[in-house]
């Protein structure tokens, strides 16, 4: 998460916020930590291990909680809330700050603002949104596209004809998500999410052509802003002699900001349908997470056979057909 901020005035439009006072540095006033916190403690006189990075949310409880205090022991809890400087303070479920919360946060420059959603599900969205917006990132030179629900990664050398097979997929009514940079985030410990950069978003380039705007060619149906990774297939030129896995019993996996995806190497020559072949492998991915992996009921078969035939053994050692040979 170094270096990861999202502006206060983003989450403020992006949640609709009421701003009860905004200092004039509202520009340069950015939020660093995925965490929300609810300063009960602090309100209470307890001041240690208060971090300052997180936005603190006032419900029903701690606006109660204020409103049976005395005049000065509330200026004072509130001041030592204020003073700390924290990123912004959100008064939430309806909740206003009364003439002194506000006149503190002048004096001490913070942010208040105001939402009417329930305290629940306000923290509970804003940290679904933080999560996501200040993930650690990388961005990987590839295409990602949508296929019968799951996110592929298609990577390999620059020409190996990754857009192409974009294309031809999008025609096939799978969406596009990003085409040549892809960001990719680490929002969960199993969930890696991409997207385009703004720039290029909906953007594809084909040698040749030119630059395509795929949302206005092939209809908002086409395009996500967004999509989970669930597996990498990586495309290389076909190689003469090359040992090929062709049973898929060899599990590969792309290490992505320290989680594992699955892999499928596909290699590519004159001939080849590689928008069928991404469309199989989807399918494939998504019936392994289902339970069912065709490649071990395979080799189970082949071990039944070999036990009922042992001249079996010998044919497949001499390197015959297999699936002739059942």
């Amino acid at each position: 998460m170094d270096g990861e901020r999202v502006e206060l005035k983003k989450v403020i439009e992006e949640f609709g916020l009421e701003c009860a006072y905004m200092p004039d540095n509202s520009d340069e006033i950015s939020i660093v930590s995925m965490e929300i916190n609810r300063p009960g403690l602090i309100l209470a006189g307890f001041y240690e291990h208060f971090d300052t990075k997180r936005v603190q949310i006032i419900g029903n409880a701690e606006a109660v909680y204020l409103s049976k205090l005395d005049e000065d022991t509330r200026r004072d809890r509130l001041a030592g809330l204020l003073k700390a400087h924290p990123v912004a303070v959100v008064y939430s479920h309806g909740n206003k700050p009364d003439e002194m919360a506000v006149e503190l946060a002048e004096y001490f420059g913070v942010p208040v603002l105001v939402t009417e959603e329930n305290t629940s599900a306000f923290v509970a969205a804003l940290i679904a949104y933080l999560n996501v917006q200040l993930a650690p990132q990388i961005t990987r030179h590839g295409v990602l596209v949508e296929v019968y629900g799951e996110g592929i990664l298609i990577i390999g050398d620059s020409g190996v004809g990754k857009s192409e097979t974009a294309i031809e997929l999008i025609k096939r009514g799978h969406r596009f998500i990003a085409d040549d940079a892809v960001e990719l985030r680490r929002v969960s410990a199993k969930t890696i999410v991409g997207n385009a950069p703004d720039l290029i978003k909906y953007y594809i380039e084909l040698r040749g052509i030119g630059i395509v705007d795929v949302r206005r060619i092939f209809g908002m149906g086409s395009v996500k802003a967004t999509e989970k990774i669930d597996m990498v297939i990586n495309l290389e030129p076909w190689e003469e002699g090359k040992m090929y896995d062709r049973f898929g019993l060899e599990c590969e996996y792309t290490d992505i900001l320290g989680i594992k995806i699955p892999t499928t190497l596909i290699p590519v020559r004159p001939g080849r349908n590689l928008a069928v072949i991404i469309e199989i492998a989807a399918m494939n991915n998504r019936q392994k997470k289902m339970g069912y992996n065709t490649a071990e009921e395979f080799s189970r078969k082949l071990m039944e056979l070999g036990e009922e035939d042992p001249a079996a053994n010998e044919r497949l050692s001499d390197g015959q057909n297999v699936i002739g040979k059942l």
